[in-house]
């Protein structure tokens, strides 16, 4: 077999089993899709069984939405999930800079120090958080929602590792140009840094719009519940309807597939920067 087939043949097997991985990868979300418009009756208890037997059920959405203060979830889970994400690029991204551009005294050891909280377990610190929370009134409240998950320490190393690439040269020349510090930051690193604050946004922004457990622990009441917690309130207030449930993981799905379609490029190109400047 000559080495031009070989190659050939290499290119048809990865391709073959791209296509596989792809295929298993996208059946759980036909298969959520499909169940969402099959009618609530007993075909719907057969979850192998993938094509509904009768006429879409389109109506399924509306039910859904219409039993679960659906639009007061949606608007919860966007306000919090947009707060989460412009708040945790802009605490990442400065300090990320004061990290990578500034030297003062100690830095490097408080760098290793607030990189050192990334090992304990975030399971750990629900229980004295929470506590911290109800003694500052603000459980059941936004600010419970939005300013705990405002501070990353991923997101810190994420940027200040990609502002260490940058050349000095520019902050050098805008230095002598008498542009200060914040000038600096907010004219020349953040510009330079579209990629990786662009991966930095979508990640946080999927991370924050599906995240269950600490929404969960600080409401407790209809008007502050997001998206992922109004569906479990569901499914305890009406049993595990496939459909319904289906219908509304769908709908909680759509935004997360809009957010990384649309930031793909700006994604993949971070990623692909970040690796070979690292």
């Amino acid at each position: 077999m000559s080495r031009n087939a070989s190659h050939w043949i290499r290119i048809a097997v990865s391709y073959v089993f791209l296509t596989l991985v792809g295929v298993t990868m996208m059946f759980p979300l036909v298969w959520m899709l499909a169940t969402s418009l099959k009618s609530p009756a007993a075909e719907a208890l057969d979850l192998t069984q993938l094509l509904p037997t009768e006429k879409l059920r389109w109506d399924n959405y509306a039910i859904v939405t219409g039993e679960t203060s659906f639009a007061r979830a949606f608007f919860n889970s966007a306000v919090v999930t947009l707060s989460i994400t412009f708040g945790l690029v802009a605490t990442s991204s400065l300090a990320a800079f004061a990290f990578a551009r500034l030297n003062f005294s100690g830095r490097d050891k408080l760098f290793l120090g607030y990189l050192a909280t990334m090992m304990v377990p975030g399971v750990v610190i629900l229980i004295p958080l929470f506590i911290l929370l109800r003694k500052l009134g603000w459980i059941d409240t936004y600010a419970a929602l939005i300013i705990p998950p405002m501070f990353s320490a991923y997101g810190v190393f994420m940027l200040r590792q990609f502002f260490l690439t940058l050349p000095r040269e520019l902050e050098e020349a805008a230095t002598i140009d008498g542009c200060s510090k914040f000038g600096i930051y907010w004219r020349i690193i953040l510009p330079l840094s579209k990629t990786a604050i662009a991966a930095l946004a979508i990640l946080t922004f999927i991370g924050t719009w599906r995240s269950f457990m600490w929404p969960l622990m600080v409401t407790y009441t209809n008007e502050m519940f997001t998206l992922p917690v109004a569906l479990t309130r569901y499914q305890e207030t009406y049993g595990v309807q496939w459909p319904y449930l289906m219908a509304g993981s769908v709908v909680l799905v759509v935004p997360m597939l809009i957010v990384f379609v649309l930031g793909q490029r700006f994604f993949i190109e971070g990623i692909q920067v970040g690796a070979v400047k690292g």
